[in-house]
C-alpha cells in the first residue's frame, strides 16, 4: 500500500483554500454591530459632542484596526502555536496581566471595579487572557488528544490549569461573565477535542451547583458581590433604585415603549442620522 505523499510545508501553506464563509459571517457582525451603534448613539452623540458620529467613527476605526490585525495573524502559521515555548509564554502572559490591576500606577478601578490596566490606552486585562487561554488550551489539547478519554489526565489537568486564572478573576478583579465565558469556551473546547460528555455532567453540575451557592452566601452575608443579587431582584421593581440597580431594567422598559418589539432604527425621525448633520 503506497503511502500519501506530503507537500513541502511551504507548498501545503500556499494550497490551503481561503475560508470564505468564515470571513463573510465576521464581515456581518461586524458591519450590523457598527450600524447599530450609529443607530443608538448618534442622539447622545450629537449632544456631547456636537457631532452625530464620534461614537461611530470611533467603533470604525476600532473595527478597521481589527481587520488588519486579523489580515496579519491569518497569515501565521497555526502550527507555530504547538510550540512549548509559545503556549506556555501565552498562559504565562494571561495569567500575569491580570495581576496587572493590583499595581498602583497601572491598575484602574472603574466604579468600585478593578479590571482596567492604563499602559499608554485603558483596557481590560481579561479580552488578553481570553485569547491566551485559547492558544494555551488549543495546544495542550491536540498534544493530549489520546488522554482525553481519562478523568485525571483529560479533565481534571486541563481544568487545574483553568482553576488559576478563574480564581484571579472571580477574587482579585470580581469579574463573574468574563469567569463564566471563559469557562465555557474551555469546556467546548475539550468537548469537541474527545474530552468525555459524562465527566462534565458528573463534575461540572455539582461543581457549578456549589459554587452559585457560595456566591449566593457571599452575596447575601457580606458586602463582597452583594450587587449581583440587587441586579437579578432588581426586576421586580427597578424604580426602587432608578439610578443603579434599576437603571437597566427601566432604559428597556423605555426603548420598548417608545420603539416597540422592533425598534425604530435608523429611519425613524428620532434617530434619522442625517437629521443631525
Amino acid at each position: 500500500m503506497s503511502k500519501v505523499k506530503r507537500l513541502p510545508l511551504k507548498e501545503e501553506k500556499k494550497q490551503k483554500p481561503f475560508d470564505f464563509m468564515l470571513l463573510l459571517c465576521v464581515s456581518l457582525l461586524l458591519g450590523l454591530g457598527i450600524i447599530m451603534v450609529l443607530s443608538a448613539s448618534s442622539p447622545s452623540s450629537l449632544a456631547e459632542s456636537g457631532s452625530s458620529y464620534t461614537y461611530f467613527f470611533k467603533q470604525l476605526n476600532s473595527a478597521i484596526v481589527g481587520i488588519l490585525l486579523m489580515i496579519f495573524i491569518s497569515k501565521i502559521d497555526y502550527r507555530i502555536y504547538r510550540n512549548k515555548k509559545i503556549y506556555l509564554a501565552a498562559y504565562a502572559i494571561s495569567v500575569g496581566v491580570l495581576l496587572l490591576v493590583m499595581i498602583p500606577g497601572i491598575g484602574v478601578s472603574v466604579n468600585g471595579a478593578a479590571r482596567w490596566i492604563k499602559l499608554g490606552v485603558q483596557f481590560q486585562p481579561s479580552e488578553i487572557t481570553k485569547i491566551g487561554m485559547i492558544i494555551f488550551f488549543a495546544a495542550i489539547l491536540t498534544e493530549n488528544k489520546d488522554r482525553l478519554k481519562k478523568f485525571g489526565e483529560g479533565f481534571i489537568g486541563p481544568f487545574l490549569f483553568l482553576a488559576v486564572p478563574v480564581l484571579i478573576l472571580v477574587l482579585v478583579q470580581s469579574h463573574l461573565s468574563v469567569t463564566i465565558v471563559l469557562v465555557l469556551v474551555i469546556s467546548i473546547m475539550m468537548l469537541v477535542a474527545g474530552s468525555r460528555l459524562l465527566h462534565f455532567i458528573l463534575v461540572g453540575i455539582p461543581v457549578a451547583t456549589l459554587g452559585g451557592i457560595g456566591l449566593y452566601l457571599m452575596a447575601k452575608f457580606t458586602t463582597e458581590g452583594a450587587y449581583r443579587i440587587a441586579r437579578i431582584t432588581s426586576f421586580l421593581n427597578p424604580w426602587a433604585d432608578p439610578t443603579d440597580t434599576g437603571w437597566q431594567v427601566i432604559q428597556g422598559l423605555y426603548a420598548v415603549g417608545s420603539g416597540g418589539f422592533f425598534g425604530v432604527g435608523l429611519r425613524s425621525k428620532y434617530t434619522k442620522i442625517f437629521v443631525y448633520t
